[in-house]
């Protein structure tokens, strides 16, 4: 289930979990509890240096927002003997935020947050790990789309990414834990994060790309990547949409969220191996779940 590449630097990554055959939203639910939130580090020093690192960036970039992210926190994968019944995942999600990831995945000394564990929850249980999410997206004329990211953007300015983000709290009315201990109150707000991480995902690409909603498919959840720089975890879906590629070109130009890239690419299989080693390693991972994707198409 989790497959590690030896690379240099920021693409190195890690599967932490892969199903090939792709799951649909009823096959995809949320536990979302306090419980998975992120354990404060022993380290009393290191702990202080969150809000001295956040401090300093804020200081060099007033812009700077600490917006509310859903935390990852592992998953339950259910397989059963019967073959008339579907396979299911639970993800497990907490809360965390935007400036403890600044001050623990991204700090400097990100590496000094983790626990020497062969459990990956145990190893990020003192870091931030907000859970991103991306999508590859395949046209009507069967090319895959690749952004550039913008060189004005924090993390991997230049490198090709496929299109992505989070899901969003505040998308589902959660600033906090407060007021879902109830059990009906549970099931509720588990079942709205879990449409969540299929709604935000038709977003992003909306929003990158600029292709319509309606021209997409419901997204199938196909795995999590893991960055091994930075510990950073992403969640990653396969969507088709109903539009040639230069068709998109156009839409394109007029996208939302177009700043945060300079240009789309519509590429082949054999062209996104290329672009492959040149994207950071959670996006490098979402090429290496697309892989098997099509390997177990093939293979069925």
């Amino acid at each position: 289930m989790e497959e590690k590449l030896s690379c240099d630097g920021g693409h190195e990554f890690k599967l932490l979990f892969s199903c090939p055959s792709g799951l649909s939203p009823s096959q995809v639910s949320v536990v979302f509890d306090e419980a998975y939130d992120r354990i404060p580090h022993p380290d009393h020093a290191l702990e202080k240096s969150i809000s001295e690192i956040w401090d300093a960036r804020v200081q060099q970039s007033s812009s700077l927002y600490n917006g509310t992210k859903f935390r990852y926190g592992g998953y339950n994968f259910n397989v059963e003997n019967d073959p008339k019944q579907q396979p299911h995942v639970s993800l497990h999600l907490g809360l965390t935020d935007y400036r403890t990831f600044v001050g623990t995945n991204l700090s400097p000394m990100w590496e000094r947050f983790l626990v020497p564990s062969e459990g990956d929850c145990i190893q990020c249980q003192h870091t931030s790990s907000p859970l991103g999410n991306g999508a590859v997206v395949e046209t009507s004329d069967r090319r895959i789309l690749v952004l550039q990211r913008s060189n004005k953007v924090g993390e991997f300015p230049g490198y090709f990414v496929f299109p992505g983000g989070h899901p969003e709290p505040q998308e589902v009315g959660i600033i906090s834990h407060e007021g879902f201990q109830e059990l009906n109150q549970c099931h509720m707000i588990n079942s709205k994060v879990s449409q969540e991480m299929f709604d935000s995902i038709v977003r992003e690409v909306v929003e990158e790309i600029g292709t319509p909603a309606d021209s997409l498919s419901s997204p199938i959840f196909i795995g999590i990547s893991r960055r091994v720089l930075n510990v950073r975890p992403t969640t990653f879906f396969f969507i088709k949409c109903n539009l040639r590629s230069d068709e998109i070109q156009q839409l394109y130009s007029s996208a939302q969220d177009g700043f945060e890239s300079t240009q789309l690419y519509a590429v082949s299989m054999s062209d996104l191996e290329n672009m492959a080693s040149k994207m950071p390693g959670c996006h490098r991972g979402g090429y290496a779940l697309y892989k098997l994707m099509v390997q177990g198409m093939s293979d069925s």
